[in-house]
């Protein structure tokens, strides 16, 4: 059963709980929400799905009902009583701890995909998105609710306004896309910034051969000016016949040059071998 507002209102008091400002608690309270969620994820009875941040399991028990084998990652350990009475007795298998600390190896098995469906923590999805990109490779795909700047800089292309480091290191190894947009009236308590579904898919390496922490120096650099053009930004790292050799114009700001540019760019800067 999908937990109302007043479900998730009498659950907090009968365990005197409150939600966290400081851990990014804004718990989904509306039924038709949580099931456009879901329906958007396209999780059924053979899939594997991971959860980060359940709350009180308004999404979880959702996902649970599709028949899902679910995982709930919890941080906040005042919250595993609430999981205990919502999602522990329909299968749901609750893991207390940080995403951003967990080994996520031993989490999630030897079972070969995974998809994240999570309504994140807004203070550090960013940096759990990266994160689980750069260290969970059994996890596939995701759908995350995430602020609206978050989301449209983690989905957005070179040439766009919002695109950025996120963006090119999000684009070495999954493509996204913003899905939905979601009021801010469908939390409790209500967030005051707007909120989008974005759709992640991991894909082949676009940068081949190229080393992606050299790649992401040079990204750094770059926007760190990013008003600047690239023969002014990067006049410390790569040099006249180094653009030329990519067919990078320095002249060129950062947000211009998609993932295909700044690996042509770090090649032509570190050669392979």
């Amino acid at each position: 059963m999908t937990l109302t507002r007043r479900d998730i209102s009498e659950l907090l008091e009968r365990h005197g709980l409150e939600p966290s400002r400081a851990l990014g608690q804004n718990f989904l309270a509306d039924p038709n929400t949580v099931r456009r969620i879901v329906r958007l994820s396209g999780i059924d009875a053979t899939s594997n799905v991971v959860e980060i941040g359940p709350g009180v399991g308004s999404l979880t028990t959702e996902l649970a009902a599709t028949g899902a084998h679910v995982v709930a990652v919890e941080l906040d350990r005042h919250l595993l009583p609430v999981l205990a009475e919502t999602v522990e007795p329909l299968g749901v298998r609750v893991v207390h701890g940080d995403a951003l600390d967990l080994e996520w190896a031993d989490a999630l098995g030897t079972d070969r995909s995974w998809q994240l469906v999570a309504n994140l923590p807004y203070n550090v999805a960013t940096t759990i998105v990266l994160d689980l990109l750069d260290h969970a490779p059994r996890i596939t795909s995701m759908l995350v609710m995430v602020q609206r700047e978050v989301g449209e800089r983690l989905a957005a292309s070179a040439g766009e306004r919002a695109y950025g480091i996120p963006s090119v290191k999000r684009a070495l190894a999954a493509t996204a896309s913003v899905v939905a947009r979601i009021p801010a009236t469908v939390f409790l308590p209500q967030p005051r910034v707007e909120s989008v579904l974005v759709r992640l898919e991991r894909r082949p390496d676009p940068a081949p051969g190229v080393d992606h922490e050299a790649l992401m120096d040079l990204v750094r650099v770059a926007f760190g000016q990013r008003r600047k053009m690239l023969r002014r930004s990067l006049a410390d790292r790569v040099s006249h016949e180094q653009f030329a050799a990519a067919g990078i114009d320095p002249a060129d700001r950062p947000e211009r040059l998609d993932i295909a540019q700044w690996a042509a760019l770090t090649a032509a800067v570190e050669p392979a071998g």
